[in-house]
């Protein structure tokens, strides 16, 4: 499957269990040095924000990789 880059504009980023541990930026982004990289908490609530660029990541299926 091709790898498909995002510019780092978009604000919300819906996530997998696939993408842990989840830090920002992500490799698929164009810019994907356009601050340092942060590794991201997610797993706890089901969602992360980036102190740097303010990009929400939010996880499929929520907290702990599934639904509720």
């Amino acid at each position: 499957m091709a790898q498909v880059l995002h510019e780092n504009t978009q604000r919300i980023i819906e996530v997998t269990a696939d993408d842990l541990p989840l830090h920002c930026p992500m490799p698929n982004m164009i810019a994907w040095d356009s601050h340092p990289r942060v590794y991201l908490p997610i797993e706890v609530k089901g969602e992360a924000l980036c102190p740097y660029c303010g990009t929400m990541y939010v996880l499929k299926g929520g907290a702990g990789g599934h639904g509720h």
